[in-house]
């Protein structure tokens, strides 16, 4: 928008409004539209898979490089202070979305009563969401209708077309693991949760991250939390899209349970299905709503059902948090003190991010080189 010129300032923010409304990772989604808008569905796919794949190639030789050598005090002792920074982070994108979020008493109340749900009870995450959008919506109530826009023009059989290759593009894995390990092994059901998780998770990565660990982690068992936070640390030193950490996720699943497939081949298999299922939805859904896009950013019922469920993520973001900072500083349980290394490299990299200097890889590096000396 500024160097190139190739969006004007209102269409590149009815475009990030648009994506924040799907769920998913929005910073692909709003590659993928301006590729897009610049050069069709070819343009699309090209601004998607090159804003991806360097992220897809980098992150699964560093998952490998963990599994195999993560137990070696020089490599162990970097992962502790990368770790250490991302909860820093964490924390600092749970103050930063709080106060664009929370500014109406239901928003508050609508954080507060998400983190309580997620923590203390066994609500479904997508229950959650609903309740707050129908929330969110039912405030409206006495707001003046949108003013009339001009409609999209017809695109049935386009639509049609766009579901259909979708659709395919995602059968197509699932029967090949079907048919050759079944539904019901470990790569078969992964690969449908991280399905649901692309389709029902709204409010960017963290949101994303913290309803997969609850799952991974506490439901099923194929990820420990340890893992969980150095994936995001991981996932922090790569370029592309935070979202990839989900990849790092499936990748730690098929190492932990890899049978009757060796720990590398699982694990190959695992993180690939997992990416697969990630990010194919985001180019159906901007191949889909592209052209109705001002329509429904400007709708105010959207927008308060959006600004409901941002609010409902604030929530979800304290819940990951919280479980990095037991699984970080808490090592060995509340009760028995925090892990003081951990501690101060956390509030140095958080004063150093909040002063924006000397850059976030900077900072990772810096963190990393003080766990290294810790270690």
């Amino acid at each position: 928008m500024e160097e190139r010129g190739w969006l004007a300032e209102r269409p590149f923010a009815d475009a990030l409004n648009f994506c924040m409304l799907l769920p998913g990772p929005e910073a692909l989604q709003l590659a993928i539209y301006v590729g897009w808008k610049l050069h069709g569905v070819r343009g699309g796919l090209v601004a998607g898979l090159g804003f991806v794949l360097p992220s897809v190639a980098l992150l699964l030789g560093l998952a490998w490089v963990y599994a195999r050598f993560g137990a070696v005090p020089a490599v162990a002792g970097v992962l502790f202070g990368l770790k250490s920074a991302v909860v820093a982070l964490v924390l600092q994108a749970l103050a930063r979305i709080g106060r664009h979020a929370l500014h109406r008493p239901l928003h508050w109340a609508l954080a507060v009563a998400t983190f309580a749900a997620l923590e203390f009870t066994a609500l479904p995450f997508p229950l959650i969401l609903i309740v707050a959008a129908l929330l969110g919506v039912g405030a409206t109530r006495g707001v003046a209708p949108p003013a009339p826009i001009e409609p999209a023009p017809a695109g049935g059989a386009r639509a049609a077309r766009v579901l259909g290759v979708g659709f395919a593009l995602w059968g197509i894995p699932l029967a090949a693991v079907g048919l050759s390990l079944g539904l019901d092994s470990l790569w078969g059901r992964l690969y449908l949760f991280f399905t649901q998780a692309a389709l029902v998770t709204f409010g960017g990565a963290y949101a994303v991250l913290a309803y997969v660990t609850q799952h991974l982690v506490s439901g099923v068992g194929w990820v420990t939390a340890e893992q969980s936070v150095a994936g995001l640390a991981l996932a922090e030193t790569t370029p592309g899209p935070l979202i990839i950490v989900l990849q790092f996720m499936g990748f730690m699943a098929g190492w932990n349970r890899p049978a009757p497939l060796e720990p590398a081949a699982g694990a190959v298999l695992a993180a690939l299905l997992a990416a697969w299922a990630t990010f194919l939805p985001s180019f159906v859904f901007i191949f889909l709503g592209a052209p109705h896009l001002e329509r429904l950013t400007r709708n105010p019922r959207i927008a308060a059902a959006l600004a409901a469920i941002t609010a409902a993520v604030v929530g979800i973001i304290a819940t990951l948090a919280w479980l990095l900072a037991k699984v970080v500083w808490f090592p060995a349980g509340v009760g028995a003190g925090p892990r003081w290394g951990a501690l101060v490299i956390a509030a140095c990299a958080a004063w150093l991010l909040a002063r924006r200097r000397p850059g976030l890889l900077w900072v990772l590096g810096l963190a990393s080189l003080s766990g290294l000396l810790l270690q």
